[in-house]
């Protein structure tokens, strides 16, 4: 256990370098002055006024010392302060403040992907080739194929235009509004990102059931006499979950900062729609800082869920 520990510590550590060196470098190859973000389109400005600001903020030293520079502040805890909105941390007034909206939208669609998928997967393999696997395929490619986006226009147009029975945008936080309200301004959105990720994993759960299905203790288990519910969910459920919790733990920690085009749509404060907005701005450090917060957040998912291997599997536990 502390060779594996020890091996995922040196990955998240080489993969943590190779995400914010990248980042930096792309961030500061974007066209355009963030001196001319802070200062304004019609603001007045000087020479001096120009050089004093790029000297406080560092722009004027090399990429390098300016990456080493940041580096040495993030290890510290300090991701520094946004270009733009002056005073404002990008970890505590902007991670912090955002997170938990993000982290709901990807616990919710990962929740809801899961319950559809794995009743879809097990009646695939199940009924593998007979109409209902053909029919749970089709409606599974269907979902594959359309963009989240559209899928979010569509429950827009539905549910908020038509129906009005939600909100077409914004966000209620728990804490203002209550969890009824919350769930409201959560559900369209979560819905969007849900049929995607569902799709994905009701193949995968279909594929590994119907070889699980040609193992021995299975057929064992059926010349017992036992029912084909009991076998399906008590035998064959768990050790074709191994390929699931794999996709599940890495879409998890890709939601974290996939979810841009999702939360710009619903008009959501979240970590994706802060994103957009600094990379409109230029503001450097607020990207370098959802961007490392990401990374981190998605290694660190990934690790928990191959560690979480051996209690699906007895056969890697013993191993």
């Amino acid at each position: 256990m502390g060779r594996i520990l020890g091996t995922r510590l040196l990955r998240l550590l080489a993969t943590l370098f190779a995400v914010t060196f990248l980042s930096f470098i792309m961030t500061s190859l974007l066209p355009g002055d963030p001196v001319n973000a802070i200062l304004g389109v019609d603001a007045p400005r000087d020479e001096a006024t120009v050089e004093r600001i790029r000297e406080e903020l560092g722009l004027n030293d090399p990429l390098p010392v300016r990456y080493v520079n940041w580096l040495g502040n993030a290890v510290t805890g300090d991701l520094g302060e946004s270009y733009i909105n002056r005073g404002q941390t990008v970890w505590g007034d902007t991670i912090v403040q955002r997170l938990p909206v993000t982290a709901q939208l990807a616990f919710m669609a990962i929740v809801i992907a899961v319950i559809l998928a794995v009743p879809l997967g097990i009646i695939g393999a199940y009924r593998q080739g007979r109409w209902q696997d053909q029919t749970t395929s089709a409606g599974v490619q269907v979902a594959l194929s359309v963009p989240n986006f559209i899928t979010g226009i569509f429950l827009i147009w539905l549910f908020a235009v038509k129906l009005k029975w939600l909100p077409a945008s914004n966000w209620n936080r728990i804490s203002d509004k209550g969890i009824f309200e919350n769930f409201k301004t959560a559900i369209l959105p979560a819905t969007a990102l849900a049929l995607t990720q569902m799709a994905i994993f009701s193949r995968l759960v279909r594929s590994d059931m119907i070889a699980t299905l040609q193992e021995n203790f299975v057929l064992s288990a059926k010349a017992k006499g036992l029912s084909d519910r009991y076998i399906l969910f008590r035998h064959a459920l768990r050790p074709s979950s191994l390929s699931l919790a794999t996709i599940v733990g890495i879409n998890f920690g890709a939601l974290l900062g996939g979810t841009v085009v999702i939360e710009t749509l619903f008009a959501i404060p979240g970590l994706g729609f802060r994103l957009i907005n600094a990379i409109n701005q230029r503001d450097i450090l607020v990207i370098q800082g959802i961007t490392v917060f990401v990374a981190v957040a998605y290694v660190l998912i990934n690790t928990v869920v191959d560690l979480f291997y051996s209690v699906l599997d007895p056969r890697i536990r013993k191993s």
